[in-house]
């Protein structure tokens, strides 16, 4: 029987919205119109500009047959395009799939046939991969999506048109939409992300709406974002979809600031020109940024902010970027929750603390983000919380409205990684006494050496603080006598010199004995377009040369 607040109180269309960051949007060109919204080169559009764009392209999708559930997958670096992407391919209720600029033909056909492309816009720039591609999609899976050409103005470099649409030209053949409406359903999905590839087997990750707002909002809170912030370019928008933070941005009316190259010189350049506050990053990205010449990153005045997350940070860079004054916010996530949905908000009293434990509470995974419901350490069998000792190892698991749909035709995997209620990430972490997670290593990244558990990120946190080390990596080498003994690949900063002798006497300085790895490679480490360590290459390499000894 109903209770009386079960009684004509019933949703309405005016108290009642599917939740759908389209409508940050819409609300930006209302009241921001005048506003800047993207700079690009010497492209500049405003708020009302974007908006427009936005609808052009989503009328124009639509006379192409795109609706509900069609899926676009797009090939575009940070371009307006991409941005434009963001907004007018989830105002149809269509799903957004972009494609990582880094994989070869064969995965590019293989993605964009899993999940059905029925358009696909590109970039000339990657004409020479795109074509295989497309050629590939045709003749080994019988698809062939309309293709859309862009032609950007800050690319001058070769690639030939693949469709028979060219961008500009389709925008300005269409009226624009007359609002971006988004779905009907909050639970429809918004896009879908292929994993990066780190563990060798990409999956279709499918996320929604109501996630997608909900994380969007999360980034401002949790970075206590200002109206109006100028913002850098410098992820992927193709990695889980830029953290949500294309949809961020409109949110408050900001100001994206598009970069082709991810270089230090150029980031620094814009930062210093465009007078940006925020950016997100990779670790690899911001080492680049404070192991960039000083002078480079004269006049810059500015409060620089930036977000950090795709690997656990290495302490040094978190000292680095302290050293030259930009404040960096340690999040932690995966593309099945959005990209970031953990971490380590900074607590009043740790500004009083050493730089050097300011950098250990900054460098942990932390607690969830305001608007996911659930993120826990807990037994991976048995889903009891471990203790906060910081010494008992479980998996964070993550659970609430920030967790995907789920994996693309793959309901296997899927029920799998929702079992007992909560997403499974496969790190390993602690739990802290102030109920900080603190990752200790992807679970399949243990080395486990005559019985003992090591950490291969606290090794290579070790490594990291020689100064003529800039990127390395740790993994499992198979070992007669003690099942796996640790290696670690390292890349030197230009200019410096260090043998692998010197190295492991570093090492024996701040770990003990059985950590020490056992042999130091001085090799380039397999990394993907988003910075991340592709640390199963690293352990086949170190496989077959067991092998071959």
């Amino acid at each position: 029987m109903s209770n009386i607040y079960e009684q004509h109180l019933d949703r309405r269309a005016a108290n009642f919205v599917a939740l759908s960051p389209v409508s940050f949007v819409e609300r930006s060109a209302e009241v921001f119109g005048d506003l800047p919204s993207v700079v690009h080169g010497q492209r500049r559009y405003t708020w009302a500009h974007t908006r427009e764009r936005s609808a052009r392209l989503a009328a124009a999708l639509r006379a192409l047959g795109v609706g509900r559930g069609s899926t676009v997958s797009v090939m575009l670096p940070n371009t307006p395009e991409m941005v434009e992407a963001h907004y007018a391919v989830p105002a149809l209720n269509a799903v957004l799939n972009t494609l990582n600029t880094r994989l070869d033909a064969p995965l590019l056909a293989w993605q964009m046939n899993h999940c059905e492309a029925q358009v696909v816009i590109t970039d000339r720039e990657f004409a020479a991969v795109m074509g295989p591609a497309l050629v590939m999609l045709r003749e080994q899976f019988g698809r062939q999506p309309v293709v859309i050409d862009v032609d950007d103005s800050e690319y001058t470099g070769p690639g030939d048109q693949l469709g028979g649409h060219v961008y500009e030209t389709l925008l300005a053949a269409h009226a624009p939409l007359a609002t971006l409406d988004g779905p009907a359903d909050e639970w429809d999905a918004i896009a879908v992300s292929y994993t990066s590839g780190t563990t060798g087997d990409p999956k279709g990750v499918v996320t929604h709406h109501r996630g997608a707002y909900l994380n969007a909002v999360c980034n401002a809170a949790t970075w206590t974002m200002p109206n109006f912030p100028t913002y850098l370019w410098t992820l992927p928008m193709f990695h889980c979809n830029g953290w949500c933070f294309p949809w961020t941005v409109a949110m408050l009316g900001g100001t994206h600031v598009c970069l082709r190259r991810v270089e230090a010189k150029a980031i620094l350049e814009a930062m210093r020109e465009h007078r940006v506050d925020h950016y997100c990053a990779a670790p690899i990205v911001h080492s680049l940024i404070y192991n960039a010449p000083d002078e480079l990153r004269q006049g810059i005045g500015q409060q620089v902010r930036g977000m950090v997350a795709g690997a656990a940070p290495p302490a040094a860079m978190i000292e680095g970027m302290a050293k030259i004054g930009f404040d960096i916010t340690h999040v932690y996530g995966l593309t099945e929750v959005y990209g970031p949905a953990g971490v380590a908000v900074k607590r009043t009293g740790w500004a009083a603390e050493t730089l050097s434990e300011q950098t250990r509470l900054n460098g942990r995974q932390g607690v969830r983000y305001p608007l996911q419901e659930g993120m826990a350490v807990l037994h991976p069998e048995t889903l009891a919380e471990v203790p906060a000792d910081g010494q008992t190892m479980g998996e964070i698991m993550f659970r609430g409205n920030i967790v995907m749909k789920g994996y693309l035709k793959n309901p296997a995997a899927t029920d799998k990684v929702f079992e007992g209620g909560w997403f499974h990430t496969g790190d390993l972490a602690v739990l802290e006494s102030d109920r900080y997670a603190k990752i200790k290593d992807r679970s399949k990244d243990v080395i486990i050496s005559g019985g003992e558990n090591i950490s291969s990120i606290e090794v290579e946190d070790a490594l990291y603080r020689h100064p003529a080390v800039v990127a390395c990596a740790v993994v499992a080498r198979p070992d007669p006598k003690w099942g796996e003994t640790p290696v670690a690949y390292v890349e030197t900063r230009p200019g410096t010199t260090v043998t692998a002798a010197e190295l492991v006497a570093h090492c024996k300085g701040l770990l003990a004995g059985y950590k020490v790895p056992r042999e130091i490679r001085f090799e380039e480490i397999p990394k993907t377009s988003t910075g991340k360590i592709q640390k199963f290459q690293l352990r086949e390499r170190a496989k077959s040369s067991a092998a071959i000894e």
